[in-house]
């Protein structure tokens, strides 16, 4: 897949500009909606005989509009999207910086420059996508702004068990910790990846060797608490345990989040290693325990009551 960078005023390579169905969306998460219409380009891309593409913004425009609620987390950062939309089929996807020139340009210009000035002759976006200053483009107007150029395909609201899809709620469920409703949204689990770190070894010297993973991009967090988890690495891959928090039993004041991952069936060391934990279900809450002792006997519970979830026997 071919991965094309843009600004305003846009500059086109040669190769850049050529039939195409265009996908319209920020697609974080690119949940069961956003791949409705993600699939409906691609569908109709076969059918024509051209090229299937998507274009989406960043950074989120919440960060340059205002009166926008401000989102500096990502369920799928801009990597693990092109990732997703590699496997899907897309053949080219534009990233177009969304900074303040871009939000202000007009509806006209920005389907001249950005859709019909790189070939669309068709576009697929939500219902709800909106385009131009003030959000003044809709899906309702678009034919007028098209001016003929190209065709487009409205994709409906996507609802399950009575409520839009949307990244707004799966976030919600993320931060709440409930991880095990994510994927009737989503689609999938929810992940997140970062990097082996060297820590305190504490969980060794408690007999729970943990992987610190420390994120390299800002994930959506999910809620403080102990959780039953999937990892794997470049080569393999484990079931586990996973706590999200700050140690309280060791720590009496405020301490940085950690992911710390314990990994059932593993010897050795993953320092270094990029680890992607896919996140099942939670167990509980974080807990301040009295001792070590305590610590080490609930954890042992964690071990079995993640067990008993995967249906594993250790």
């Amino acid at each position: 897949m071919e991965v094309v960078h843009l600004q305003h005023p846009p500059e086109f390579r040669e190769d850049d500009v050529h039939p195409k169905v265009m996908a319209l969306g920020y697609f974080d998460g690119v949940h069961i909606g956003h791949k409705k219409v993600i699939q409906k380009s691609i569908d109709i891309a076969r059918h024509l005989g051209t090229e299937a593409a998507v274009m989406t913004f960043h950074p989120h425009p919440s960060a340059v509009i205002k009166h926008l609620t401000t989102r500096e987390d990502y369920i799928t950062p801009p990597q693990e999207k092109v990732r997703i939309l590699e496997e899907m089929g897309i053949e080219r996807l534009y990233f177009v910086t969304f900074d303040h020139a871009f939000s202000q340009l007009s509806p006209q210009t920005f389907v001249d420059d950005y859709l019909a000035g790189l070939g669309a002759k068709h576009v697929v976006a939500g219902y709800d996508f909106t385009y131009g200053k003030k959000a003044q483009g809709t899906m309702e107007n678009i034919a007028t702004f098209a001016r003929n150029n190209f065709d487009y395909t409205v994709i409906s609201k996507v609802n399950v068990h009575d409520e839009k899809v949307s990244t707004t709620k799966i976030r919600g469920l993320i931060l709440d910790g409930e991880v095990d409703k994510v994927p009737d949204y989503l689609g999938r689990y929810y992940q997140l990846s970062g990097e082996v770190v060297h820590g305190d070894k504490r969980g060794r010297e408690l007999g729970f060797p943990t992987a610190n993973v420390q994120c390299d991009e800002p994930y959506v967090i999910p809620n403080k608490g102990v959780y039953a988890v999937k990892a794997w690495t470049s080569s393999q891959s484990f079931y586990g345990v996973a706590s999200i928090g700050e140690r309280p039993t060791f720590y009496s004041e405020s301490q940085p989040v950690l992911v710390e991952v314990y990994l059932f069936h593993f010897t050795g060391d993953l320092y270094g290693e990029r680890l992607t934990v896919e996140w099942y279900q939670r167990l509980r809450d974080e807990v301040a325990f009295s001792n070590a002792r305590e610590l080490v006997e609930q954890m042992n519970q964690d071990k079995e009551d993640a067990l008993r979830y995967f249906k594993l026997k250790y």
